[in-house]
């Protein structure tokens, strides 16, 4: 099987063509085609193996300039764990002030990746 996508991990967006085999939940990668750079290669095989990816999201504030404050995750998690993560970040509320770069969920779900405040709200 073919699988075309678009490396997201520099500016040149290369069109990648995957050529894989399904081993029942497992994916035999045969061939890669069309990176510029070996990023591209990393990218197609975790892509195809294990996709990751980081969460924008923002979690109440009580009592605060703004009523909400911004975060992210502080690395890829696996895309299957995004939904969960999610709903552990709606749980959660926090009081002013926050400062940017303040963990605020640490080591969510045990995943090893933390929840971070992206901006100051006093």
């Amino acid at each position: 099987m073919i699988k075309e996508m678009t490396c997201v991990v520099c500016p040149n967006g290369c069109l990648l063509q995957v050529e894989y085999e399904k081993q029942g939940d497992q994916v035999a990668i045969q061939r890669i085609t069309g990176n510029l750079c070996k990023r591209g290669l990393e990218y197609a095989r975790q892509e195809m193996v294990s996709p990751r990816r980081t969460i924008a999201s923002s979690i109440l504030v009580e009592g605060g300039s703004m009523p909400l404050v911004s975060v992210r995750t502080s690395g890829p998690i696996p895309k299957a764990m995004i939904f969960p993560v999610m709903a552990e970040i709606r749980k959660c509320s926090v009081k002013a002030p926050v400062q940017a770069g303040t963990v605020l969920i640490p080591n969510v779900l045990d995943l090893g990746v933390d929840i971070i405040a992206t901006r100051t709200v006093e």
